[in-house]
């Protein structure tokens, strides 16, 4: 074998990264850095699957937070051979060894290999992390590549106690249905799940600081309601541009590098994708949620384990989410589209009559002023912890549902409430969202409709908690006659507070 210099390797890009990670800050992500550190510390071998989304910086978490344990790392090709990636393993091997290694002739082969390299490492104290990305495009038909990892794991690794093996994939449907949920000698293997979900409110800040982007926090709202809190793109936002701005050359401009972003998103994550396009498509058209049944009816998927199968997939990678009415049972739950880009992308870029024109002139249209206030709803549901803090009730537990009550005779009036907190304390919370960018004006008849509202969930459920009315505003309320209705008012800035570290979900 003929050893590489030093120079050769700094040609690589995963080593200039690794050997600069200053470049590449990492912003947020305090829940899911705290539990690696708890691997790192827990001493004994650790096997960790990291999830998420297309876009949202898997990779980037693992190669920055393992800077100085990371000592092979080998990520899948997409659409790659069996050689393809073998090839990839014999250079990544190369990187570890200092030496030029031949292709193994199959991964059984490749992991032996990889023992002997790392067995010397291992003796001298210290932790080292392995790092197997985009996982699914390594395991690919007929590779045998997860046979030989499981044997990899069972019968060495997971006696090494300075060891710690990283494995990530964006296609959900495959790490949930083939790795952890593994029938084999891998099923309960997996030591600990780390979901990455899109940036809070308070990570894009962090983000956003760390690239000089001088944003305060209304724009920052407003952008991250049409795009979502996904690192990548953000990263493509450019010094000086506003948010309308920036949306207008992320998706609207002539070129713009996010045109095309909806069907690839699906399509790199979801095997058959097109099943789960129609769901979405679906969910679109009702923005308070579909139950089963009627997703079923109107994106054309029969019942049964395919449809369920969809959804997991779909909720697992948060592009929807799933709750119970207030009330109901499992029966009757309900599944909202809550990706950001999703539904934007949906209303504005995908239906041709909304695409006309710039967007820093349809964003003062009243179709998008009745858009915002559904897309800040929507925004604050993604941050119910956050309301939870401002209430003073984080550590209480509770229940977040939505409700509503059809009339059954002319006689009646209906009502709906978008956000319920049933409190295990005697209280409930209902929560109504306006998105406005001056304080908000609770008029003579809008107060009629609060008090008629709370009065009907009253008589319909015949709960006997407290009913509490809880107005998120960005500005707050505009004090006058009618701003005494509520109990409690929560603005903007809560929503920014940090996750402490303890709350990951993952």
């Amino acid at each position: 074998m003929a050893e590489l210099n030093d120079r050769q390797f700094r040609h690589n890009s995963y080593f200039a990264m690794v050997l600069d990670p200053t470049a590449f800050p990492l912003a947020g992500r305090d829940p899911q850095k705290h539990r690696l550190q708890v691997a790192v510390d827990s001493g004994r071998p650790e096997l960790i699957a990291v999830l998420g989304r297309r876009r949202v910086g898997k990779t980037h978490l693992v190669r920055t937070f393992f800077e100085k344990e990371l000592c092979f790392e080998l990520t899948g090709s997409r659409d790659g051979t069996l050689q393809e990636q073998l090839v990839n393993f014999a250079n990544s091997l190369g990187s570890l060894t200092g030496y030029r290694h031949a292709r193994p002739e199959s991964w059984q082969m490749a992991f032996e290999e990889l023992i002997r390299a790392l067995e010397p490492m291992l003796s001298k104290g210290g932790r080292r992390v392995l790092f197997f990305d985009e996982l699914p495009w390594l395991a690919g038909r007929n590779s045998r590549f997860l046979p030989a990892f499981e044997h990899f794991w069972n019968h060495w690794a997971s006696r090494q106690k300075r060891l710690i093996v990283v494995v990530c994939g964006s296609a959900a449907s495959w790490m949930i249905t083939k790795f952890l949920r593994h029938k084999g000698g891998l099923h309960n293997r997996v030591t600990r799940r780390i979901l990455l979900e899109p940036f809070t409110l308070s990570e894009t800040e962090q983000f956003l600081e760390t690239r000089k982007i001088n944003w305060d926090r209304p724009q920052i709202v407003e952008f991250q309601m049409a795009m979502g809190g996904i690192p990548f793109y953000l990263n493509l936002i450019e010094r000086g541009d506003s948010p309308a701005q920036s949306i207008q050359k992320l998706l609207f401009a002539k070129g713009a590098p996010l045109a095309n972003e909806f069907e690839e998103l699906y399509a790199s994550l979801f095997e058959h994708h097109e099943r789960h396009l129609a769901v979405i498509h679906a969910l679109a058209q009702k923005q308070q949620g579909l139950s089963r049944n009627e997703i079923q009816a109107l994106s054309g998927i029969p019942g049964g384990g395919n449809l369920t199968t969809i959804l997991e997939e779909l909720e697992t990678s948060g592009f929807i989410l799933k709750t119970v009415p207030f009330g109901r049972t499992q029966r009757d739950r309900l599944y909202r589209l809550v990706d950001e880009f999703s539904l934007f992308y949906l209303k504005w870029y995908n239906n041709k009559s909304q695409r006309k024109g710039s967007w820093l002139s349809r964003r003062n249209s009243p179709a998008y002023q009745a858009w915002s206030g559904y897309a800040f709803e929507n925004l604050c549901l993604r941050h119910l912890w956050q309301l939870k803090a401002a209430l003073g009730i984080s550590g209480v537990e509770t229940e977040a549902s939505a409700w509503r009550y059809q009339p059954k005779s002319p006689d009646e009036k209906g009502a709906q409430i978008d956000l319920l907190i049933d409190r295990k304390d005697g209280i409930v919370n209902l929560c109504e969202m306006k998105y406005t960018d001056v304080p908000f004006t609770i008029e003579k008849s809008y107060a009629e409709n609060l008090r008629g509202k709370r009065e009907i969930f009253r008589q319909v459920t015949k709960i006997r908690k407290s009913l509490l009315l809880t107005m998120v505003t960005p500005c707050g309320l505009k004090p006058n006659t009618h701003a005494h209705l509520a109990d409690s008012q929560i603005t903007m800035d809560a929503l920014f507070v940090p996750l402490p570290p303890e709350e990951d979900a993952g």
